[in-house]
C-alpha cells in the first residue's frame, strides 16, 4: 500500500500513542486486586473499578463524536491522551490511602476520568484515520488495533514486573510518564490541517439517532457488542474455567494472550481484505460464524461429546481471535461506508459520529461481557453460558448475511469511499438526502434514505 508522507506520519504517531495508551489502561490487572484486598475491599468493589472504565467509555464516546468538529479533533485527541497519562500517574499514589471507602472512591474517580480521556483519544484518532485514509480505512484502522492489542498484552506483563521491582507506584509513574511523552510527540507531529475546530459540514453532527435508524448501522452495532461481549466474558471467567487443568501462573497468563495475539497479528490482513477484496458484511458474517465455532468447543458445550482439555482450549482461543478480528475490523470500515452511502456528508463530522458509535458500542459489550457473564457462570456454569454467546454470534451471522443478500449489491450501495471529496461542492450536496440541516429528519429512516440513493454511483 502506497501511503503519502502525511499518512505515514499520522499512522506512526497514532500507533505509538495507541500502544502506550493500551499499556497504561491495562497494567494494573495483575496487582491492583491484591492491593485492594489489603485495603479491605471486596471482589465486587474492585471488580466494579475495572467495569466502570468501559461503562464510562460507552456513555461519553457519542458525546465526543457529536462535538468533534466544534472542538477540533486534534484538541480532543491531545486532551484525551494527556488526561490518560496524568490519571495513570495519579492512580499510582492511591496506595497511600488506607481507609477502604476512600481508597475505592478515589479509584472510581480516577478510573472514570481516565476512561473519559481514553474515549476522547480513541474516538478522535479513529475519526482522523477515517478522514486521512480514504482508500485504506480498514488497513489503517487494523494497524492501530494491532498496536492496541500488543499494548494490552504488554501492559499486564510490564505492570507485574515493575510492581515486583519497585512496588505499587512504580508501574503507574513509569508508564504514565512514557504516555506523557507520547502525548507530547502527538501534539508536536500530528498535522493540524483538517483536524482543527471547524463550522463546516455540521449536517451529521448531532444526528446520532438518525444514524442508528439505518439497518446496516444497527447490524454493525449488534455485531460489535456481541464480539466485545465474547472477549469480556473470557477475560472474566476463563481462569476459573481452566482451574481443573492445574496450570502454572505462567501457563495461565499465556492462555489469556492467545486470542489477543491472534487478533493483533491478523488485523492488518482483515483490513486489507475489507479494503480491496470482500464486502464488510461478508467478513462480519464469516467472523461471527468463526467465533460461534470457537465457543462451541472452548467449554466445551454440554451437548458436545468432548472433555475439557488444554489443547482444545488453546485451539478454541486462537480460532476466537481469528473471528473476533474479522468482525471488529469489518464493522469499523463498513459502518463508515454505510453512513456515507445513506446520505451523510463525506467529512470529519460523519467520521467522528460513526467512530463515536463504534467506540461506544464496543465498550458496552466489554462491560456486559464480564458483568453478565460472571452472573451466568455462577447460575448455569461456564459450558451453558458459552451456548448463549454462541447463539448471539449465530444471530449476528444470520441477520448480517440475510441483509447482505436482500439489500442492493455493494457496488450500488457503497460509493467509492471519499469519492465526493473529488467533486465540486454542489455535486457533493446532491449526494445528501434532501432536507434542512438542523432537522433530525434530514436523513430520515433507513427506508426513505434508500429511496433517495438513486443518484449514487
Amino acid at each position: 500500500m502506497a501511503y503519502t508522507r502525511r499518512q505515514w506520519l499520522i499512522l506512526v504517531v497514532f500507533s505509538i500513542a495507541q500502544f502506550c495508551n493500551a499499556v497504561c489502561v491495562s497494567l494494573q490487572a495483575p496487582f491492583y486486586p491484591g492491593e485492594a484486598e489489603r485495603k479491605g475491599a471486596t471482589a465486587s468493589q474492585y471488580g466494579l473499578v475495572f467495569g466502570v472504565f468501559e461503562l464510562t467509555v460507552f456513555l461519553v464516546s457519542p458525546v465526543y463524536g457529536r462535538f468533534m468538529t466544534r472542538w477540533g479533533a486534534k484538541f480532543i485527541n491531545n486532551s484525551g491522551i494527556f488526561t490518560v497519562s496524568v490519571m495513570c500517574i495519579l492512580f499510582g499514589f492511591l496506595d497511600r490511602i488506607n481507609d477502604t471507602d476512600a481508597f475505592i472512591g478515589c479509584s472510581f474517580a480516577v478510573r472514570i476520568v481516565e476512561a473519559m480521556g481514553n474515549a476522547a483519544f480513541i474516538t478522535s484518532a479513529f475519526s482522523i484515520i477515517a478522514k486521512e485514509f480514504p482508500k485504506n480505512v480498514g488497513s489503517a484502522f487494523a494497524t492501530m488495533e494491532t498496536f492496541f492489542g500488543v499494548g494490552l498484552i504488554v501492559g499486564p506483563t510490564v505492570g507485574g514486573a515493575l510492581y515486583e521491582l519497585g512496588g505499587y507506584t512504580l508501574p503507574f509513574a513509569a508508564m504514565g510518564g512514557v504516555l506523557l511523552g507520547a502525548a507530547t510527540v502527538t501534539t508536536c507531529f500530528l498535522p493540524s490541517e483538517g483536524a482543527e475546530a471547524s463550522t463546516e459540514s455540521q449536517a451529521s453532527r448531532g444526528h446520532f439517532f438518525a444514524a442508528i435508524k439505518l439497518p446496516s448501522i444497527v447490524l454493525a452495532c449488534f455485531a460489535i457488542i456481541c464480539a466485545s461481549i465474547s472477549i469480556g466474558f473470557l477475560q472474566a471467567t476463563l481462569e476459573p474455567h481452566l482451574r481443573p487443568l492445574n496450570l502454572t501462573p505462567v501457563q495461565m497468563g499465556l492462555m489469556f494472550i492467545l486470542n489477543g495475539s491472534t487478533y493483533a497479528l491478523l488485523a492488518p490482513f482483515w483490513g486489507k481484505m475489507c479494503d480491496s477484496y470482500l464486502s464488510p458484511r461478508t467478513l462480519i458474517t464469516f467472523g461471527a460464524v468463526v467465533v460461534a465455532i470457537a465457543f462451541t468447543f472452548i467449554g466445551p458445550m454440554p451437548f458436545v461429546p468432548l472433555n475439557l482439555s488444554l489443547a482444545l482450549c488453546i485451539v478454541s482461543l486462537i480460532v476466537h481471535g481469528i473471528g473476533f478480528g474479522a468482525v471488529l475490523v469489518s464493522t469499523f470500515a463498513g459502518a463508515h461506508r454505510d453512513a456515507i452511502a445513506y446520505g451523510f456528508p463525506d467529512d470529519l463530522s460523519t467520521y467522528s459520529l460513526v467512530s463515536g458509535i463504534w467506540t461506544s458500542t464496543f465498550a458496552l459489550g466489554c462491560f456486559i461481557g464480564p458483568s453478565a457473564g460472571g452472573v451466568l457462570v455462577d447460575y448455569i456454569g461456564f459450558p451453558w453460558t458459552t451456548v448463549i454467546v454462541m447463539v448471539l454470534h449465530i444471530l449476528v451471522a444470520l441477520s448480517t448475511g440475510l441483509y447482505h443478500c436482500c439489500s442492493s449489491p455493494p457496488d450500488t450501495v457503497y460509493p467509492p469511499v471519499h469519492d465526493s471529496l473529488a467533486r465540486s461542492k454542489d455535486e457533493r450536496q446532491s449526494l445528501l438526502v434532501p432536507g434542512h440541516d438542523d432537522d433530525d429528519s434530514t436523513y430520515g429512516s433507513a427506508g426513505s434514505s434508500r429511496e433517495n440513493l438513486g443518484t449514487l454511483p
